[in-house]
């Protein structure tokens, strides 16, 4: 979907056509880069964290897809969103739990990634990812950890900006696994959004007080007129 005045708008909102358009636009170089001017830690980033007086501790690490570092005697520790301020507290106070003296540590990002895919709605993890080149759309909902068990498979969605237009794919997840058509390239700042299904929730709502009912149950549901 794109901005077009020649096409009546979709569901009232101004500005927005339908096109029957098999690709989305291949977005540009100056597309796909992610602002920087947070400070804020982001995934795959490359931190060097120093503890005062403890060589031993001090290293470079990177922040996972999933959000967190591994760092000596404390473990894992969610990063991503934090400042490097932030990180520094959060790890003297783990530290200081396990055992260390007055821990003083800093902390500084020494690599930045800029290639970020979102995904969101109903998958398991839903969240930013880092990838180093386009992936498939498949791909991407693994990298969600997979649909959830409300997700309705046939209303997944990729977002994209290409210039000054923003454009939306709708796509067919079954259909693309049955081969007819091909599965569509994600590139980085692509938010690729995963939609629910009403009736399966509804259906799970009402399952919800089976157990209580000692006989067959029959559900109907009626159209709207």
């Amino acid at each position: 979907m794109t901005a077009c005045a020649s096409q009546p708008p979709l569901g009232g909102a101004p500005d927005v056509s339908v096109s029957q358009a098999e690709l989305l636009p291949i977005p540009g170089l100056t597309d796909m880069a992610v602002p920087a001017e947070t400070g804020l830690i982001r995934p795959m980033d490359v931190i060097q964290i120093d503890v005062f007086g403890i060589a031993d501790l001090s290293r470079e690490v990177q922040v996972g897809a999933n959000g967190n570092i591994d760092f000596p005697l404390v473990g894992s520790v969610a990063a991503v969103g934090l400042t490097t301020e932030d990180l520094s507290g959060v790890l003297e106070d783990r530290l200081r739990n396990a055992y260390v003296r007055d821990p003083d540590v800093t902390s500084r990002i020494t690599e930045r990634t800029d290639q970020l895919m979102t995904i969101t709605g109903e998958v398991a993890r839903p969240g930013r990812f880092a990838i180093a080149a386009p992936i498939t759309l498949m791909e991407a909902v693994a990298m969600g950890g997979g649909l959830d068990e409300y997700a309705d498979s046939q209303e997944v969605l990729i977002f994209r900006t290409v210039g000054d237009e923003r454009y939306i794919g709708v796509y067919n997840l079954e259909g693309i696994q049955r081969g007819n058509y091909a599965d569509p390239t994600v590139y980085p700042t692509d938010i690729v959004m995963v939609g629910d299904s009403p009736g399966r929730r509804r259906l799970q709502e009402v399952l919800g007080v089976v157990s209580a009912i000692t006989s067959p149950l029959i559900l109907i549901e009626r159209a709207l007129r």
